[in-house]
């Protein structure tokens, strides 16, 4: 399926304008606030869930139901996904970034 010739010229055109004009090729503005506010209610919300999953985890490692493996790399999993923004800006400031 072939493009006529004129809607290919005008998406070349808002290509070269937002290519050329900084300002509007880097202005991540609106995206960065939408995903910062959507990692904060996604840690609102599944803050209380990891905390029950990690008594559940423990008790059943306590009880032989579950390897300790299991439990202990469940709960690390959890630590790295709650602390990422943690790992990542100490990682940053040790790069100099």
């Amino acid at each position: 399926m072939n493009k006529p010739p004129h809607k290919f010229i005008q998406q070349l055109i808002i290509a070269v304008l937002c290519l050329s004009v900084e300002r509007l090729a880097y202005a991540a503005g609106p995206f960065t606030t939408g995903a910062d506010a959507l990692s904060t209610d996604l840690l609102a919300i599944l803050t209380p869930v990891a905390v029950i999953a990690v008594m559940v985890l423990g008790t059943l490692a306590w009880f032989g139901r579950v390897s300790w493996v299991l439990a202990v790399s469940s709960m690390v999993g959890i630590v790295l996904v709650f602390g990422s923004q943690q790992v990542v800006t100490s990682l940053r400031g040790l790069f100099g970034v």
